[in-house]
């Protein structure tokens, strides 16, 4: 048996895929199976290729994403909670050149952010909204968050939601895309392959609307699992997530180039 050279394997042209530079090599405080790691990636993979990594700004606020300035080799803001949107308008407005974005989760945009998004979406802000769904408050005990399904149970539903008592989950992603002020919605997962290749594209879309001056804010929501909110594997999240959340959240585009996709 002829003796393989190692080189040969790793010659550029055999290459599948390495990490990028814009993750630093802190280890990631998300639970294992979570999506936030791999949205993490897929944001910095798309400012790498674009080669923006010196002209962006990224905003998070509290939440599981609070320590994101730890793990994106980039300028990153730290905001209050819920008020990511307002930070990243003044960013924006004061360095109208440079990309801006917001990472929030649910419980931080749906909830005591609710105010901030909607208006920063209402006025057009050129900015990106990068927003993950898992339904439930992922970093403080696994409590009812705006996007919890009807009968979900969580720590502070232990029953399920009551949509008499609780109201129904808020579906904050079509909502914003109903404002005159708000470019592109689009909605994606990142549990399977083919689903981390769309919500690349979604996300390489956003910034480049925002690179070209698009007239709006671009709002892209990712649907995660929670495997340890959720008390599953990440397998059987994943599967739950497909079977639950993808029937009410609906993958795909919901409005492009400033119009609503008709379904």
């Amino acid at each position: 048996m002829a003796e393989i050279n190692i080189q040969d394997i790793i010659k550029p042209e055999n290459l599948v895929y390495k990490k990028t530079r814009m993750m630093t090599d802190k280890t990631l405080s998300y639970c294992p199976g979570c999506g936030h790691g791999t949205t993490h990636r897929l944001v910095m993979e798309v400012i790498e290729e674009m080669g923006k990594e010196f002209d962006t700004i990224g905003v998070a606020p509290v939440g599981c994403s609070v320590l994101a300035y730890e793990f994106m080799n980039i300028d990153m803001q730290e905001a209050a909670h819920g008020r990511a949107p307002a930070v990243a308008t003044g960013i924006k407005r004061l360095w109208p050149d440079k990309i801006v974005f917001t990472y929030q989760g649910d419980g931080d945009l749906a909830a005591i952010g609710t105010g901030e998004t909607i208006h920063a979406c209402n006025r057009g802000e050129n900015i990106v909204i990068i927003f993950i769904n898992n339904g439930i408050y992922g970093m403080t005990g696994g409590q009812m968050a705006p996007t919890t399904l009807p009968g979900m149970k969580t720590s502070t539903s232990p029953y399920g939601r009551d949509v008499e008592m609780m109201g129904n989950p808020l579906k904050i992603t079509e909502l914003v895309a109903q404002l005159p002020g708000t470019y592109y919605v689009t909605r994606h997962a990142v549990h399977t392959p083919s689903a981390v290749r769309k919500a690349k594209r979604a996300i390489r879309k956003a910034f480049e609307n925002q690179l070209n001056k698009k007239p709006g804010l671009s709002f892209v929501e990712i649907v995660s699992n929670c495997n340890s909110g959720w008390k599953m594997t990440p397998v059987d999240s994943n599967i739950w997530m497909e079977e639950n959340m993808f029937p009410y959240y609906n993958l795909g585009d919901i409005k492009v180039d400033g119009k609503l996709v008709e379904k």
